[in-house]
């Protein structure tokens, strides 16, 4: 009994031994990670410890220079990066799904799961589109008729491959197909609904964008740093390499690292504005008056501190307090998307996700703590951020009917002249 208990993977059921063996087989998947034969050659002399080491840092600087890139390109080529990104991962899902369960002959599994993704972006990004290019939208015939039935045409796009599932319904598959099913979305939802959040946030500021991310990237490299270093206590089974030591040290060195970033971009004005289409360029502008929230302003530093640091007041961004919000939650409640991911992965007995990046596995393994995080900011942003836009109720209002503009103008005239405002400004 205890032989065939470890046979089985990690938290295993008999029911799911079973379960497997109707399904086509073993759930277990291997990965190899592909590392450069230059890399190789140049590290053989070194432990698997410190080849290790050196191929993970390599590749990092190598990633944070791509990153850096992207963003001097601009939105547009940032928002094709998080698609391409959105895209990959969902692929690395899949595939997994379809090869522990041998889903081989299961007809048009795959077909399906690529005409779900891309209904469900189909949505999203006409909403997105929708809500900021109005006036674009409104000026294009076509892209007019789109936007006003967009939903329904949504809907009818999924309804289709709904009842082409059901179609594709085979006698001795009926189980495996519906688990796959079920699989195929619960990836969508993972994978696009959080992707898309990371469109939104861009579209509030690139600060918005480039700090969150910059804060899981630096959580995830400190607190690797202090546990290769400094790592003794383990942290969690899941992840059994994880340590309190390195837990530790990157929630501090990611709080001190995400203020300094958040000063020092918070003084620019193409990272603080918000991204707007320009209709008469037909490209993406972000320059704007800073808000409250990008300008120096004084704060009183507590009785406590005064005696220590020797001052009684600090110039600082109201941003910067936000960030330490951010990058708390990036370095506290962030590596729990890491978790999830190794208990998913320990639950299928893969090292990776896929092999795409030597040293780091598959491109799902760098955004599993990254799509939790743009969940995070996006909600942060609508509860704590976010008021009214006056220039899309402006774009809004100039679409309606000429009597509706006219009501809307009588009751608001009204509605300012009964507070004497509408009257001050007469007068002055």
């Amino acid at each position: 009994q205890e032989s065939e208990s470890e046979n089985r993977l990690d938290g295993e059921t008999a029911s799911d031994s079973e379960s497997r063996s109707e399904f086509g087989g073993s759930s277990t998947v291997q990965t190899s990670d592909d590392t450069p034969e230059v890399l190789n050659r140049a590290l053989s002399n070194l432990s698997s410890r410190w080849k290790n080491w050196w191929v993970r840092g390599i590749l990092t600087l190598a990633m944070i220079t791509f990153f850096f890139i992207i963003i001097y390109l601009g939105p547009m080529v940032l928002m094709t990066i998080v698609m391409c990104v959105q895209i990959k991962c969902f692929h690395e899902i899949i595939t997994i799904g379809y090869n522990v369960y041998h889903s081989y002959d299961l007809p048009w599994f795959r077909t399906l799961s690529w005409y779900f993704l891309l209904c469900v972006n189909y949505f999203f990004y006409g909403e997105t589109v929708t809500d900021y290019f109005f006036t674009l939208v409104q000026r294009e015939e076509p892209l007019r008729i789109l936007s006003k039935y967009h939903r329904f045409i949504s809907f009818a796009l999924y309804l289709t491959g709904f009842c082409m599932f059901v179609l594709s319904l085979v006698k001795k598959h009926y189980r495996l197909q519906f688990y796959m099913f079920g699989w195929t979305h619960v990836t969508l939802l993972i994978v696009v609904t959080q992707s898309h959040l990371i469109i939104h946030n861009l579209f509030e500021g690139m600060i918005w964008f480039i700090v969150p991310i910059s804060c899981v990237i630096c959580n995830d490299i400190m607190a690797y740093m202090f546990g290769f270093f400094f790592g003794r206590t383990p942290l969690i089974k899941l992840s059994p390499k994880k340590t309190w030591e390195g837990f530790i040290g990157g929630f501090f060195s990611t709080v001190l690292f995400g203020w300094l970033l958040s000063y020092v971009m918070s003084g620019y004005r193409c990272f603080t504005c918000p991204v707007e289409f320009n209709n008469d360029t037909n490209s993406f502008t972000v320059d704007c008056e800073p808000s409250e929230l990008f300008q120096l302003q004084e704060y009183n530093i507590p009785l406590v501190l005064q005696s220590v640091v020797g001052w009684k007041t600090v110039r600082m961004y109201p941003f910067q307090i936000h960030s330490i919000a951010l990058s708390t939650f990036a370095s506290l409640i962030g590596p729990f998307g890491g978790f999830f991911a190794s208990g998913f992965k320990r639950a299928f007995k893969i090292k990776d996700f896929a092999n795409t990046i030597p040293g780091h596995g598959g491109i799902m393994d760098r955004f599993d703590c990254q799509y939790l995080m743009a969940t995070f900011v996006n909600v942060y942003i609508a509860s704590f951020i976010r008021g009214p836009n006056p220039s899309k109720l402006i774009q809004q209002f100039l679409t309606l009917r000429p009597d509706q503009q006219l009501h809307i103008f009588n009751t608001l005239k009204a509605h300012l002249v009964d507070r004497g405002i509408l009257g001050s400004l007469e007068d002055a």
